[in-house]
């Protein structure tokens, strides 16, 4: 352990990263640098600040990573129109690349040995954040704290902030029971009574979305501007990547859209029930797939979705920083050239309703579709031929007797 000098530490400032910081000292002799990351958790991080210097912390990093959070990687992903095991957005996956370059970087500029986190052995963040660094510098040492030691329950981490003098905040009013993470595109709510699947989530425990049923009586109609994929302006307003999904957050969480309870499989290898809040990204969705249904080809479509289900698996699993993902990435982005214009939803009580799409770059031809005359844009007799063609194998196998 003495060879540990000075570890970066991704810092919070609540219980469990104050009591790592004097840990990491106690138990390496070691100097910790903290960092704080503000990627729209909706907390101000600043406190952290003097929480790091009780601790007896002279390096104290507090960074505002909102926009490089939603543009490079919130965007990248949504080009990709990413849902993984078909419901959950990545709200927390995705971030965890972003805090791994940050502790790195950190890592670097200041000579650290190592970098740690206080992410648990059960779950998928200390796979991310520790594949991410690996891959962004090989030689790094990573310090899991819970996996290596004995303070696993919130009594000893309160008893060990009572004998080194490690103050606690004891925040007024109700407490969640429930263990949140929050950041720009969404909030999770897991443990406590949500460990049993059969179990309905409170109405309280709700903080972003108003209960479908509350929601106003009359509809909201938001215009979204595409450029290359991405949202650049909501109603005509120009707006920054997180500029877009703030907005979205607020009118799509008033109108009651963007709540999800699902039993998801991790990459730990077990069964977790979590629920999440994420009503710009619901809405993001569903009209970058009918932005993309007037621009792409066919087939390009078709493999985007073909590619999707590995593509979020990759992000799922912490290889943000990954040769397939950026692979997968290079072609994602070549196919968003033409996907340019705007699409028109409804937003109504839970729901998000595409109700208009447009664009400069469609590839839908009204004189084609038409039910009434074409004047000859399209000869319907072509497609005998093309009928019998594709048939040809199925005819064949039919006049051998052959069983479907």
């Amino acid at each position: 352990m003495s060879e540990i000098n000075k570890v970066v530490l991704a810092y919070s400032g609540g219980l469990d990263t104050s009591v790592i910081v004097r840990w990491l000292q106690d138990t390496y002799g070691c100097e910790v640098v903290t960092f704080t990351a503000d990627i729209g958790q909706g907390e101000e991080v600043e406190p952290a600040r003097a929480k790091a210097m009780a601790l007896g912390v002279k390096q104290i990093y507090i960074d505002d990573l909102r926009e490089e959070f939603a543009r490079d990687y919130v965007f990248p992903m949504f080009r990709a129109n990413t849902i993984y095991e078909g419901e959950y957005l990545l709200g927390t996956s995705i971030a965890r690349p972003l805090i791994a370059k940050r502790l790195i970087e950190i890592a670097t500029e200041t000579g650290a040995d190592a970098i740690s986190h206080g992410a648990t052995g059960k779950g998928n963040d200390q796979v991310r954040f520790e594949l991410g660094a690996y891959a962004l510098k090989p030689g790094i040492r990573v310090i899991a704290p819970w996996r290596e030691w004995d303070l696993l329950s919130r009594d000893r981490l309160m008893a060990y902030c009572e004998q080194h003098n490690i103050p606690v905040d004891m925040k007024r009013g109700k407490k969640s029971p429930y263990s949140m993470d929050a950041n720009l595109l969404h909030i999770s709510y897991e443990g406590g009574n949500l460990e049993n699947p059969w179990w309905e989530p409170e109405e309280d425990m709700w903080r972003w979305t108003v209960a479908p049923e509350n929601a106003p009586d009359q509809p909201t109609y938001l215009e979204l501007e595409y450029k290359t994929g991405d949202i650049v302006a909501i109603d005509g307003e120009a707006l920054s990547p997180a500029e877009v999904i703030a907005r979205l957050n607020r009118v799509a969480g008033d109108n009651g859209v963007g709540r999800l309870d699902i039993v998801e499989n991790r990459y730990v290898g077990m069964k977790s029930r979590g629920c999440y809040e994420t009503p710009a990204g619901t809405v993001m969705l569903r009209a970058h797939r009918a932005i993309e249904s007037i621009t792409l080809d066919r087939e390009v479509a078709h493999l985007k979705d073909e590619l999707m289900p590995r593509y979020a698996k990759t992000i799922y699993n912490g290889y943000w920083w990954s040769p397939e993902r950026e692979m997968l990435q290079s072609m994602i982005d070549a196919s968003q050239k033409y996907v340019n214009g705007t699409v028109r939803v409804k937003l109504y009580k839970g729901n998000v309703t595409v109700v208009g799409r447009k664009s400069g770059d469609s590839l839908f031809d009204e004189k084609i579709a038409t039910f009434d005359d074409d004047a000859g844009a399209y000869n319907q007799k072509d497609a005998e031929g093309f009928i019998k063609l594709n048939a040809l194998r199925l005819r064949i196998a039919a006049g051998k007797s052959r069983e479907l």
